[in-house]
């Protein structure tokens, strides 16, 4: 299904996105060496619960993880690169931990990702990585207008990531959102230009660039859900829900403050 936002729920959006980023960078401020994962799963739901907000996650059942998944963030730390389910582990200094957030809010869903080293020992390899999900993101929403295609973003995002050297995984990328977290169109990370859905105002899309160091193979963990590199190696995840509007892409989960 692919849903096309009147303008009175892209005003709702632009809300719930806010609220997603506000919530992730608080979130992010807030971790530090010994910050356990179920600490961060803890606040994200009371953020969530005061601000009026429902979890995309909780109950959320797919056929690609052991469901219902049971908690309110996405925490995946070095090698685990998407649904990381948060457990009891305490963070450590260098750990790579990305989060991942989507909750509804007046009706709309919001969606997105944020990837930072934990402490003072940041590596190079770990800050590059992050750094090239971020470029690679910064593209796909430079090419996103009425008129192009999903194969416009797609190619945008992988000529980044692959000139940066990542090895790309299409299994899973960006989507559709909109009263639902998942929905058409998928949006793979990399793409031929010219080809799939016409963008075109009132569609809402989550871009998400994510990669891993030396692979672009997945394995899942034993609690059914988290995904890891096939070798080891780590990973890094950016993504923002943008809405096409008549004068381009608006990205909606900016922090409000």
């Amino acid at each position: 299904m692919i849903e096309i936002l009147s303008p009175a729920e892209v005003r709702r959006a632009r809300d719930t996105g806010a609220l997603v980023a506000d919530i992730l960078h608080t979130l992010a401020r807030r971790t530090a060496v010994g910050t356990n994962l179920l600490d961060i799963d803890r606040w994200a739901k009371a953020m969530i619960i005061e601000a009026g907000a429902q979890s995309c996650y909780v109950d959320y059942a797919p056929s690609f993880g052991r469901g219902p998944f049971g908690h309110y963030i996405c925490t995946s730390v070095n090698d685990a690169v998407l649904h990381g389910l948060p457990f009891d582990y305490a963070l450590a200094d260098g750990d790579l931990l990305s989060l991942d957030l989507a909750v509804s809010l007046g009706g709309v869903v919001a969606d997105s990702a944020i990837s930072f080293i934990v402490g003072g020992s940041a590596d190079p390899a770990s800050v590059a990585m992050i750094a090239a999900t971020e470029r690679a993101l910064a593209a796909g929403i430079a090419a996103a207008h009425p008129g192009a295609r999903i194969g416009d973003l797609s190619a945008a995002i992988g000529a980044v990531l692959g000139e940066a050297g990542y090895p790309i995984n299409t299994d899973f990328g960006g989507h559709g959102v909109g009263s639902t977290m998942h929905q058409d169109p998928h949006i793979p990370n990399t793409g031929r230009a010219g080809r799939g859905y016409e963008l075109r105002p009132g569609l809402l899309l989550a871009l998400e660039p994510w990669v891993m160091a030396d692979t672009d193979g997945l394995v899942t963990d034993a609690d059914g859900w988290t995904l890891r590199s096939a070798t080891g190696c780590r990973t890094a995840h950016s993504e923002h829900t943008i809405a096409i509007t008549s004068d381009g892409a608006e990205i909606l989960t900016l922090p409000s403050r």
